[in-house]
């Protein structure tokens, strides 16, 4: 009898769960570890050294445990599942998916990319890359923010707001297609509300959902035109310099009524990377199939003899600049690429470290 009464209350929590974005994937990973429901919950936002989390019931503040602080790996971050007791997070589940990208003031400088991490969101499904049709424009930032998200393992999906300050924006959405393969591309404006039943697809209950882009970009608009009303705090773009204010300061999770969670985020300047992946190469693809038929199987499409990429340029067929951009992130890529394994390099030999240190005791014991 105790047991019948138990069961409706364990199904309640896990539809509640369930809105927070628990899907199948993490259910069986809490199965197979004997990890209770009843123990985790998500972090909603993060300020400092405080985290708001939830497990579906209620809200509460938590601290990190002591250990965290000293390991900035496991350090949680908005979107990451945990384990909390007594107001202390003591546990970071393991991470489905990790949206993050290098630290900003690097580009420009001399570094070729930047070395430290900055983590925006964990357990992303996908994300909004939302550019405005103003001054915000740009197909170079958007193919960026494309091989960013892309390197995370990340569904992108590109937002063009304020699709009502030009009479033809169907224009700008074929050009985005036409270097975004692949990936939705939806027009959108809070105006007619147009393109929402759209994004609603993407806010199921189990989902979760990050947005990207510069201020000003729309961002905090569209979460309320999503939402279906004011929700967050919005401002105007400046006319003289064509900038908006980052009105949105901290990456918070919304519950959505649609059932899913939405994470608004503080408008990026820079898109640097810091992921390893193949990013670049799935948002070039074009570049990438070129590249099976030019002379050399090395070919750096610079000035080598029967280069097809470069072909393609002289052809008109290829823009000159798509192509600059794919060389300038493919050199940030390998210099990723090549930290990253310098790293592990590091660890390897940090733990033969260890054991040589081990076996030296051992010794010493005898």
């Amino acid at each position: 009898m105790t047991t019948l009464i138990n069961r409706k209350p364990i199904s309640d929590h896990i539809e509640q769960l369930r809105r927070l974005g628990l899907d199948d994937h993490l259910e069986s990973q809490l199965e197979l570890s004997g990890i209770l429901h009843d123990n985790i919950a998500r972090v909603l936002s993060v300020q400092r050294n405080l985290f708001l989390v939830s497990n579906g019931r209620d809200e509460w503040l938590c601290t990190p445990s002591g250990r965290m602080l000293h390991q900035q790996q496991e350090y949680p971050v908005t979107g990451d599942w945990v384990l909390a007791d007594d107001g202390v997070v003591k546990r970071v589940l393991p991470r489905r998916t990790f949206l993050c990208r290098g630290e900003s003031g690097s580009r420009g400088k001399n570094k070729v990319t930047v070395s430290r991490e900055q983590p925006i969101a964990a357990n992303i499904n996908a994300v909004f890359i939302v550019c405005g049709l103003d001054r915000d424009y740009n197909l170079r930032r958007i193919e960026r923010y494309l091989a960013l998200v892309y390197n995370c393992g990340i569904k992108p999906v590109v937002v063009l707001t304020k699709a009502d300050l030009h009479e033809y924006p169907e224009s700008f959405r074929d050009e985005v297609e036409s270097i975004a393969f692949g990936v939705s591309v939806v027009l959108t404006s809070m105006i007619d509300g147009s393109g929402t039943d759209e994004l609603h697809s993407y806010l199921g209950c189990g989902q979760t959902v990050a947005m990207l882009g510069s201020s000003g970009a729309g961002k905090s608009t569209l979460t309320n035109l999503l939402y279906g009303s004011d929700i967050q705090a919005t401002a105007a773009v400046s006319r003289s310099v064509g900038k908006g204010r980052h009105t949105t300061t901290v990456r918070e999770l919304i519950h959505m009524p649609q059932g899913g969670m939405l994470m608004d985020n503080p408008g990026i300047r820079e898109v640097s990377f810091y992921a390893d992946g193949d990013g670049v190469d799935t948002v070039f693809s074009d570049i990438q199939e070129l590249s099976g038929l030019c002379r050399f199987a090395d070919c750096s499409h610079m000035r080598e003899p029967g280069c097809a990429v470069l072909k393609a340029v002289e052809n008109g067929e290829l823009p000159l600049s798509r192509l600059e951009s794919y060389r300038k992130m493919k050199r940030e890529m390998e210099y990723v690429s090549a930290r990253s394994e310098k790293s592990a390099d590091r660890i390897e030999k940090e733990r033969w470290k260890d054991v040589t240190l081990s076996i030296k005791r051992m010794k010493i014991r005898k």
